[in-house]
């Protein structure tokens, strides 16, 4: 950019199965406790709210099976195990029967999270971000384009921790479904191709230490491996 006064950061982007493209990202939405035992573990209960949305950076994603290094500032990051969907349309105020034409495909993804942060921000009223949106925050797959593999409702959704299976769950059990994740949301932003939904955990969110070894999956999908150092 020729008349900026500095070199712009390149735009993030996410690979896509057996192909040499690549899906730009824009915006990276999360929806929070989108799983009733994940709710429950977090003292909420499911059957009593909305959905509701917070923000990673798009550069805050960790792609191409890098390490995850452990953030400064705290000392209780926890995993948790996500479908990512990457919308390739968007829009306003869509309407949920043809939300799923908007997707473009899948992957696997860690909602990376420093719990002791995020709770000390939700103590004083505050914003999550310094709990959810720092560097690295969001380790991701490639892509699966749904026109390979469909539009997943159900399907074996884990993690593992040094081979241990800590959070276990089916895509079945997501009190939000994709389509409605995707209608409200454009209720309250104009959705852009680009933009990636994290579409919420399972129960089982725990801390993870340096040299901890991750494996994420799910079915249908793809398997995410990586180390926290």
């Amino acid at each position: 950019m020729a008349n900026a006064i500095f070199e712009p950061n390149p735009i993030p982007t996410l690979a896509i199965k057996d192909s040499d493209r690549v899906f730009p990202v824009h915006r990276i939405y999360c929806v929070g406790r989108n799983y009733a035992d994940h709710a429950i573990e977090m003292g909420h209960d499911p059957n009593k709210e909305l959905p509701f949305f917070f923000q990673k950076n798009p550069d805050n994603l960790l792609t191409g099976g890098r390490d995850f290094p452990y953030p400064p500032g705290t000392n209780n990051v926890h995993h948790e195990i996500e479908l990512a969907v990457a919308l390739h349309k968007g829009g306003i105020d869509i309407a949920v029967e043809s939300a799923l034409d908007c997707v473009f495909g899948y992957g696997v993804a860690l909602d990376m999270t420093r719990r002791d942060l995020q709770g000390q921000a939700k103590k004083a009223g505050r914003p999550w971000e310094v709990g959810k949106a720092f560097e690295h925050s969001a380790p991701c797959t490639y892509l699966v384009p749904a026109a390979e593999i469909g539009h997943p409702e159900h399907g074996d959704i884990w993690l593992k921790v040094n081979g241990e299976v800590r959070q276990q769950g089916d895509l079945n059990q997501m009190i939000w479904k994709i389509p409605e994740m995707i209608g409200y949301l454009s209720a309250f932003f104009e959705l852009k191709p680009g933009d990636v939904i994290l579409s919420g955990t399972p129960a089982g969110v725990g801390p993870v230490q340096r040299g901890d070894q991750l494996e994420g999956y799910v079915e249908n999908v793809a398997t995410l491996k990586l180390a926290v150092v």
